[in-house]
């Protein structure tokens, strides 16, 4: 019996960011009876988001840092600019020598009015209870706009920095596990609750303030590790996925749809993270993206991003692998993805594109819709003016794509 996947979506009209929304197995997924075989109709309740990047200053592989390390004015016009752009969230980065990014997200969330905030966060430096109250308290001053981040993996050196002690890395994501596990009570207990793990015990935990919403605080998390997936499988309400091909990120989400069912929890909302190249014709996208790769080139040295060693975080080798597999037919995969700035600097973050003009970005991001694909989180490598071209030019495509493709899915369904 063949067992095959397709991915059925309809909007949502909660008003949270990233809501996650508890509803019954029946409508998580169908079997359907079809020409003698099974198809799995994963259905999902999960919107159309789009999440955007604000940096603590102007910066990227081709722009080496301008103003200060704080820019207050930078990052209010960029917040800004993605709020006006249709944008649901931005994210605020987490780095061992950056300013505090819940601290910057705050600031973000004061001079909007209603774009999310996606803050990463490292476990295993900071108490989760302290860290679940710091989250709750803002996410009520800011009426449910707060979602949060974790992320595990990352190089020695950037971990000692801040004193890591747990150098091998499934248990640091076993540490992690036990983070959310404390982080979630104290969002959800209405008594005081003990807990005692290997990396955390307490006593008598309890908070007084809880999420603004009643669904929570959505959590999210990345890797494609086992370890990782394991973890998201107990724990993530999104799962995020670097720009792959179409082949790695169907793979990707059936480990994790896999994990998840394990848990015997409703399947996650997935993110997947590009940097989209657009221009007015196919071939001005193209020279538009030799002309980044070069002028990355020139920079490396000033902009801190040029390739080191093979990096420990699963994702990043992943990125690398693809782009050295196809340097000889100019990085590029499926219709448009664009692998050259993974390849150069070694898979730095978000590092990989769709190139073309707003209509063909549009579609090849809608076929990873069709893979299950919901919220797109983008950011360009000049930041502002990027971020203005994505409101304008491709957010509403997508969002009219979508909005046309899910009555034809709903009749095929039929």
């Amino acid at each position: 019996m063949n067992d095959t996947s397709c991915l059925l979506g309809r909007e949502s009209s909660h008003g949270s960011l990233f809501p996650f929304l508890t509803v019954p197995v029946t409508t998580q997924f169908a079997l359907l009876l079809f020409a003698g075989s099974v198809i799995r109709v994963y259905a999902t309740s999960h919107p159309l988001r789009f999440v955007g990047f604000v940096g603590n200053h102007n910066a990227s592989e081709i722009i080496p840092r301008q103003g200060p390390v704080v820019d207050r004015d930078y990052i209010e016009t960029v917040a800004k600019a993605h709020e006006l752009g249709g944008f649901d969230a931005v994210l605020q980065a987490f780095h061992s020598d950056a300013p505090d990014s819940l601290q910057v997200s705050q600031h973000i969330t004061g001079v909007t009015d209603r774009l999310g905030v996606l803050i990463a966060h490292r476990p295993g430096f900071q108490a989760p209870t302290i860290l679940a109250r710091q989250f709750a308290t803002l996410d009520q001053l800011s009426r449910g706009r707060v979602a949060i981040n974790v992320i595990t993996g990352a190089e020695r050196s950037e971990l000692a920095r801040d004193g890591n002690s747990v150098e091998d890395k499934d248990d640091r994501y076993a540490r992690t596990s036990e983070f959310l596990d404390i982080v979630r009570a104290e969002w959800t207990s209405e008594t005081p609750f003990d807990y005692e793990g290997k990396y955390y015990r307490v006593e008598q935990a309890f908070s007084q303030v809880k999420p603004y919403n009643a669904s929570g605080i959505p959590v999210w998390i990345a890797g494609a590790s086992q370890a990782a997936i394991d973890v998201a499988g107990r724990h993530a309400d999104t799962f995020a996925l670097w720009g792959e091909t179409h082949e790695q990120v169907r793979e990707l989400l059936g480990r994790v749809r896999a994990a998840v069912a394990k848990a015997g929890r409703p399947q996650p909302a997935f993110s997947l993270s590009l940097r989209p190249i657009l221009a007015d014709t196919e071939e001005a996208a193209w020279a538009k993206a030799d002309a980044i790769h070069e002028k990355a080139k020139a920079l490396l040295d000033k902009t801190g991003f040029r390739r080191g060693e093979l990096p420990n975080n699963e994702g990043a080798r992943r990125l690398i692998a693809i782009a050295d597999a196809a340097a000889d037919k100019g990085h590029r995969h499926d219709k448009r993805l664009w692998t050259a700035i993974a390849g150069l600097t070694g898979a730095k973050g978000n590092s990989t594109s769709l190139v073309g003009t707003p209509d063909q970005v549009a579609d090849a991001l809608l076929d990873y819709y069709d893979l299950g694909i919901t919220t797109f989180l983008i950011r360009g490598f000049d930041p502002l003016p990027d971020a203005i071209s994505y409101g304008r030019e491709l957010l509403p495509r997508v969002r009219r794509l979508v909005a046309e493709r899910r009555p034809a899915q709903a009749v095929a369904a039929e």
